[in-house]
């Protein structure tokens, strides 16, 4: 799941810039994303977790680290973008349910990436997906990504990254 946690913190750190929605709105008059869903940060958000999986890759070719499932292009790009959708698609979704950029909306921003990378994944690569993401992997990948959410979040809060610490 490397490649499909680090986009989010990376598009977080170098966004900004034009948003991807060009500041439309939708015809019930909010915006279609939001202000902070931008093409830097999502283009960079999946350049870095593209990144994470190129070093995953080396690091499971290098040291045999078999622990770790097998990495490709494919899945490491699949993961990182998807991650990145998924997220995109809850900010569409919240902004449709009238809640404002950064507000919390528990499980939904914790589980976005792992919906959306997972989501991207079983459309082009389902084979990956059924191979490496087990059950027991699956319940690990349940438990940790709230942990990692919360963690994440707050350090980003106060080095500046973020307005807000969920």
């Amino acid at each position: 799941m490397i490649p499909a946690y680090v986009p989010n913190s990376a598009a977080a750190a170098l966004g900004g810039g034009t948003p991807i929605d060009f500041g439309k709105v939708c015809s019930d008059g909010r915006r279609v994303f939001g202000d902070g869903k931008t093409y830097r940060g999502f283009f960079g958000g999946v350049l870095c977790g593209i990144l994470a999986g190129l070093v995953e890759i080396w690091v499971w070719s290098s040291f045999n680290l078999t622990v770790l499932p097998r990495q490709t292009l494919l899945s490491v790009t699949l993961l990182a973008a998807g991650a990145l959708l998924g997220d995109l698609a809850k900010s569409f979704l919240k902004r449709r349910l009238g809640k404002e950029r950064g507000e919390s909306w528990p499980i939904a921003d914790q589980y976005d990436l792992v919906i959306g990378s997972f989501l991207l994944m079983l459309l082009i690569y389902p084979q990956w997906l059924f191979e490496n993401i087990t059950l027991p992997i699956a319940v690990w990948i349940v438990i940790i990504t709230p942990l990692l959410h919360r963690v994440v979040n707050i350090i980003g809060y106060y080095i500046g990254v973020k307005e807000v610490p969920w």
